[in-house]
């Protein structure tokens, strides 16, 4: 499946152009983008959690010190996705 000549990815590409036509693929391409970012750094943090678990005890009172609501960090610009977690998206709710 690997072995893909010049001429095979030209016409790979240009049916992925006539099925999604030329004003698709950039918004697509600028979608897959912002997914892969916010998946990068959500794995980064669950990363630098499971460390912080290991290497610091958990207090004796927890209620003493309240803990803010983790926030996922929306794209550059794209301020209306960026919610706390665990809270429904609101922009989807009608």
């Amino acid at each position: 499946m690997g072995n893909f000549r010049g001429w095979e990815i030209l016409v790979i590409v240009g049916l992925i152009i006539l099925l999604f036509g030329a004003k698709k693929l950039p918004d697509m391409a600028r979608s897959l983008g912002k997914s892969a970012r916010i998946l990068k750094s959500e794995a980064k943090a669950m990363k630098k959690d499971g460390e912080n678990d290991d290497v610091a005890p958990a207090p004796a009172d927890q209620s003493a010190q309240p803990v803010a609501p983790r926030t996922i960090q929306a794209a550059p610009g794209d301020v209306s996705s960026s919610r706390p977690v665990g809270e429904p998206n609101r922009t989807t709710q009608g």
